[in-house]
Formats: structure tokens, sequence, C-alpha cells
């Protein structure tokens, strides 16, 4: 069959749907990513086929445009997404409803609408089987109702976006008649419309939804959920020569992921006093840190390595903690590595998936913001000294294990495929 893969121009986003790409290719699949232009040489570096749709936009400067900053002190979701980490009794109708309409939408169409007729147009000629998107790609629910192909979301964290959906259905269903106003449905029913078809609620969640975490770390929608094993991608990397042994010590990693790197001025705790806090302790920290701001350290400790990029498949499996900033692939990459985690989360997601792993026993959280170097130092070593946490994060890599791999779910996919297509 043909699958087309679709996501907007965030390297991290990608990177998580490039194994299942992969595996479909594998298994005898043709394969290929409509993206940007600015992500295709980071498609075609994969060794995967790239389309150029749209024109280039930037994910954060449409966020800060419309009015949203997702990262740093100010973080959290916005309306109506925030209510993913509410209880349903405390959900409102109106905060929902206002939300779609003053700012999700706006943020939709910003980042979408510019990919549409290319997409839908490529979409049409190579008519592919299934249309496989991210969350904020909604662009691929369009391509695939005017195409008449299945299409899954692929998520890349939380799933937020299903679960404030769920509430919104919920209490739409309980509004008179007549004041059942949808922003979502009216914005996709309108493209549906132009290209031939009408609104059906796959549209705004896909036909079904691939997740890469497992049950006990998962944060999903009341939908059609297909869970897949991690499988960790970080692009083009080398193996350092350090790696090749055994540590003298236990080694502590501490890395903040690439969006912190690559997009924000600094990290949302004092690095320089982590690394001191940490400077008596018998162990080794090598931590992923800019050349940029390692030269602006004060100091660093004499048991601490600095890099500014190593892949964590080569680094997790020599450590015995992980201090990171519970972004989906760098949790799940070490809880694949059955690696006790010090989680410092501070934007979108990484609290609800911090509290996710907490509560299975494989780990610590502490919010960025309130991360001190006594607090940091604290938990890692009741990480290092309390077995229970090894025994819970080994608890958790078999959980992972037992997922089928993205090559293992290939053939599900194809009876999917099959289920859901307009023709099928």
């Amino acid at each position: 069959m043909r699958v087309l893969f679709t996501c907007h121009a965030e390297r991290t986003h990608f990177l998580m749907l490039a194994p299942l790409a992969w595996a479909l290719r594998t298994a005898g699949h043709e394969v290929r990513f409509a993206v940007q232009p600015k992500l295709v040489d980071e498609v075609t570096r994969a060794g995967l086929t790239a389309v150029p749709v749209g024109g280039d936009l930037d994910l954060w400067t449409i966020l800060n445009r419309v009015g949203i900053w997702l990262g740093g002190k100010q973080a959290g979701w916005p309306a109506p997404y925030d209510a993913a980490e509410s209880r349903p009794e405390d959900v409102t109708w109106e905060h929902l409803h206002d939300g779609y309409a003053n700012l999700a939408i706006r943020w939709h169409k910003t980042s979408n609408v510019p990919m549409i007729p290319d997409l839908v147009a490529f979409a049409r000629a190579w008519k592919p089987d299934l249309v496989v998107w991210e969350p904020l790609t909604q662009a691929g629910s369009i391509a695939a109702k005017a195409c008449g192909a299945a299409h899954a979301r692929l998520l890349v964290g939380a799933d937020v976006y299903g679960i404030t959906r769920d509430h919104y259905l919920r209490l739409k269903g309980q509004r008179p008649p007549g004041e059942r106003a949808d922003p979502l449905a009216d914005w996709l029913g309108s493209y549906a419309r132009k290209y031939g078809g009408e609104y059906t609620e796959d549209m705004a969640t896909g036909h079904f939804t691939i997740d890469s975490l497992p049950r006990s770390l998962s944060v999903g929608a009341n939908l059609h959920n297909v869970h897949m094993r991690h499988v960790q991608y970080g692009g083009p990397a080398v193996v350092p020569r350090w790696l090749w042994d055994e540590p003298e010590r236990p080694r502590v990693a501490i890395t903040m992921g690439l969006t912190v790197t690559d997009r924000t001025d600094g990290y949302p705790f004092n690095v320089a006093e982590v690394l001191d806090a940490l400077s008596d302790l018998d162990v080794e920290v090598v931590g992923t840190i800019t050349d940029e701001h390692k030269a602006k350290l004060p100091a660093i400790p004499d048991n601490a390595r600095l890099v500014p990029y190593v892949p964590l498949a080569a680094l997790l499996p020599t450590c015995a903690v992980a201090v990171h900033h519970a972004g989906v692939g760098t949790l799940a990459t070490t809880a694949m590595h059955g690696v006790p985690q010090l989680t410092l989360p501070w934007d979108v997601d990484q609290p609800a998936l911090s509290n996710r792993l907490v509560a299975q026993g494989a780990g610590l959280s502490t919010h960025a913001t309130a991360a001190t170097g006594a607090s940091v130092r604290a938990s890692v070593v009741r990480l290092l000294a309390e077995p229970s946490f090894t025994e819970r994060a080994r608890a958790l890599r078999a959980e992972m294990l037992d997922l089928p791999t993205p090559n293992q779910l290939v053939p599900r996919l194809e009876e999917l495929t099959a289920k859901y297509r307009a023709d099928g």
C-alpha cells in the first residue's frame, strides 16, 4: 500500500514518526513524507522520500503570533487544551467553546492552511491508502478526506487534543439543539466541503491513534488507540570513544532535550547550581550542554563531562540515573533502558507525563522552575540508593518490551487501513 506521512517543520516531531515510516518501507510499502521545504533535508537524511508542500512556517513563531507561548516560566497549555488536565466536572462548555473559537482555530489555521492546497493536490495525484499525521497537522486529515484514504494520528506526547475533544463532545451533547456550535468541526468541515465531502469526527482525531507510550505512561483519549513500542531515533549520530568503556563510577545523565537547545535562550533551571550540588557525589555526570551555554558556566566540576550532543541510545545503557525534561522521546528512551529518572518538567505535556512516571514508581519529579541544586542532589541520591526505583524502572522496560515494535505493528496497520478506507 501507499502511506503518506505529514507533519509540521518541527524536527522533534519528525523524529517520532521516522521509525514507523521505515517499518512500513521495509515491509514493502511505498512511503512519502509531505513536509514544508525547510524539513526536506531532515527527511532525506533519514533515508526517506520527501515531498515539499506549502511554504516555510516556523511553529514557534506561529505560537507567538497567535498569543501562545509554550516554554520557559510562562508554561502551560492554551485554552481549550488546558482542559485536558482538569477533572471532567471542572470543565465548562463556555471555556472550551471560547478556547476553540478565539485561539485554537486561529492557531490551527495559521499553521495548517498554507500546507493544505499542495498536500491535497499531492494526495489526489499519488492516491495514498493511509495518511499518518501528528496531532498538530490537521491538514493530514483534510487531505485524507479529499482522496478517500484511511488516516491515523501518531502522537508526539500526551493526547491533550483528543482528551479536549472528548470533553467537548460530551458537553455538546448536553446542550439544546440550537446551542451546539462547534468551531473545530466548522473549520475542518469547510475544507471537507471544498474538496467534495462532509465533516466527520475522524477529521479531528483520526480514524485511529498510534501511541508510542505504554498504558502506564500514556495520557490518552477515549478513542481507537493502538499502542506501539517506542524506537529512539535522533537523526545522524556518532558514538564517541569515551562511551566504549564501562564507567568507573555510577553515571548520571543530564539532558533537557533538543527543543530547549534549539529554541530557547536558556535552561529552565540553574545548570551551574545543579552541577555544583552534584560535584561531591561519587558519580560521573554527563550533561548535554551547548558550547554556548558551557562557555557561560563559572566552573565545571571535576566529575562532570559536558558535551553538546551524544546519542541517547548509546549513553543511557551506561547510566544509573537520568535527569531530563520529560519530553516524550527522552522519557520513553530512558524507560526502554530501565533507568530510574528524575524529571524536571516545565511546559506542555511534560508535567502530565512526569506524574504518570512518578505514579508508576520509576522516578521522581520536580517542576523545573522549582528545581534547585539541593533538590536535584537529594533526588539523585534517592534514585541511586533506593532499590525500588530500579525495580520499577525495569518493570517499566518490560511493559514497553511487551508492545509491538513498529515492524510488528505493520500488519495491524494494513488491517485498519483496509477497514477505514473510503472504498475498503
